[in-house]
């Protein structure tokens, strides 16, 4: 996948506005470079002042060495898919990793009860974000409200300089409520598939709801609809 400098640093930037970083807060880095959200982990840290932790190799499978490498960086920010996130959680000494103050899960579709658990165990706020690679890692977020059970975990609204569309076949939008396919716009789409231009046209077609020329919506393969509080809610794959 081809991403473009300019998509990669208008996430950062975005999570940053969302998100601060300070000079007293400390990012572990643990997701292998090969996978998308290294790249935040990477680079957030380091591009506004604060301070990077790298894990050790293979450290992001096992929950209690993940658990000593928080307390000894003294870790602030750091990022789990859920499955993960839930083998910490029941960690009896999560609740002691008192330095973290925000954590972030994607990679897989966030339970309503785990936010739950997390929110039994350890105060720091839960944000859950999703994307595709194709456009630059994440193009929307929610944060789990404090303090209020939920039913569904919705994947939220867009991030900076991104528009989702829920379109069906025709391309025409979704009322609230009704499902359909989730298409993405604006400046993180990647170019492309890297020598498989077939593959681009098919995933990358024309934005009929831009203004810019050559505009284009990245086509998803995910089901979602809007919620009436103007959030997604993210449904399963088009082809499950």
């Amino acid at each position: 996948v081809m991403i473009e400098h300019r998509a990669a640093v208008n996430r950062i930037e975005w999570m940053q506005n969302e998100y601060r970083l300070t000079e007293h807060d400390v990012v572990l880095q643990k997701t292998p470079f090969s996978f998308d959200v290294s790249v935040w982990e990477f680079f957030w840290p380091l591009l506004y002042g604060a301070r990077l932790a790298v894990a050790e190799p293979e450290g992001h499978k096992d929950p209690e060495y993940l658990l000593s490498a928080i307390r000894r960086f003294g870790v602030t920010t750091l990022h789990f898919v859920p499955s993960m996130l839930r083998a910490v959680v029941a960690e009896p000494g999560w609740p002691d990793c008192t330095s973290v103050r925000q954590v972030f899960c994607s990679g897989e579709a966030l339970p309503a009860d785990l936010c739950a658990r997390h929110q039994e165990r350890h105060p720091a706020p839960l944000h859950n974000l999703y994307g595709p690679t194709e456009a630059a890692v994440d193009v929307s977020h929610w944060t789990v409200p404090a303090g209020q059970p939920v039913r569904t975990v919705p994947i939220g609204r867009p991030i900076q300089n991104l528009r989702l569309y829920v379109l069906d076949d025709a391309l025409r939008p979704q009322g609230i409520g009704t499902p359909g396919h989730l298409h993405i716009a604006g400046t993180g789409l990647a170019r492309g598939y890297l020598h498989q231009p077939e593959l681009t046209r098919e995933r990358f077609v024309p934005d009929p709801f831009g203004t810019e020329p050559g505009g284009r919506l990245y086509r998803t393969g995910d089901l979602a609809r809007w919620r009436s509080d103007g959030t997604l809610e993210y449904l399963g794959r088009i082809d499950d």
